[in-house]
């Protein structure tokens, strides 16, 4: 067996230190350095509890509610605001209409089928900004496993300081998702329309660029 000198030693040793020198902020720090985006990117949070998702259908008797779990996300893939991703993922056993008849039947196999289908979701494709505040974004709507294109149309407060909020309305046809069926004794329309206004804050990189 070699046996290393005492100046070898000490080379290995100042080595092992060096590698873990470099190793310690991940370490440490790793949520900070995931923070920090793809190439410095602008890395925004959404934070659920100063934001909410909603919903209305015209009817006989008031249909409108907000759903209690729910996450989003915003990532842009370079400072031009148009370049930005937003997902949202909805627990539709979340659903609170403030009845409990109502929420069960939306939950159920009629309308939302929660058990099989626990998930509605929206990812955005494009995004195309219509005003110095205002945008369309168009994306894929998946609702009880049907997905089709959808078009949210987005305002935007505090636009050039980091923190402000996204707001904004969709409207779809029930029965394109195979909601065909009604709720007894209460007359509701086709056309239901979701709205979302989001708290959103700026944790790294660049400010984003708007066309003006």
């Amino acid at each position: 067996m070699l046996e290393l000198t005492s100046g070898q030693r000490g080379l290995r040793l100042a080595s092992v230190r060096l590698i873990l020198f470099c190793l310690l902020p991940f370490t440490l720090f790793p949520s900070l350095t995931r923070a920090q985006g793809p190439s410095g990117n602008p890395v925004f949070k959404i934070v659920p509890e100063e934001s909410a998702i909603r919903f209305s259908v015209k009817a006989s008797a008031p249909v409108d509610g907000t759903f209690g779990k729910w996450d989003a996300t915003l990532t842009f893939m370079s400072p031009d605001a148009t370049s930005g991703v937003l997902d949202i993922k909805i627990q539709a056993a979340s659903v609170n209409t403030g009845s409990g008849i109502k929420n069960r039947k939306l939950k159920g196999k009629d309308f939302f089928n929660a058990k099989r289908n626990p998930l509605i979701t929206f990812r955005s494709k494009k995004v195309v900004q219509t005003g110095p505040d205002s945008f369309e974004v168009s994306g894929d709507f998946t609702l009880r496993g049907v997905t089709k294109v959808q078009t949210l149309t987005l305002t935007i407060t505090g636009k050039g300081t980091g923190s402000g909020r996204i707001i904004g309305t969709m409207a779809f046809n029930r029965k394109d998702y195979g909601m065909t069926k009604g709720i007894p004794f209460v007359k509701i329309a086709d056309r239901v329309e979701v709205s979302v206004n989001l708290k959103a804050t700026q944790i790294s990189g660049p400010r984003l660029v708007y066309k003006e």
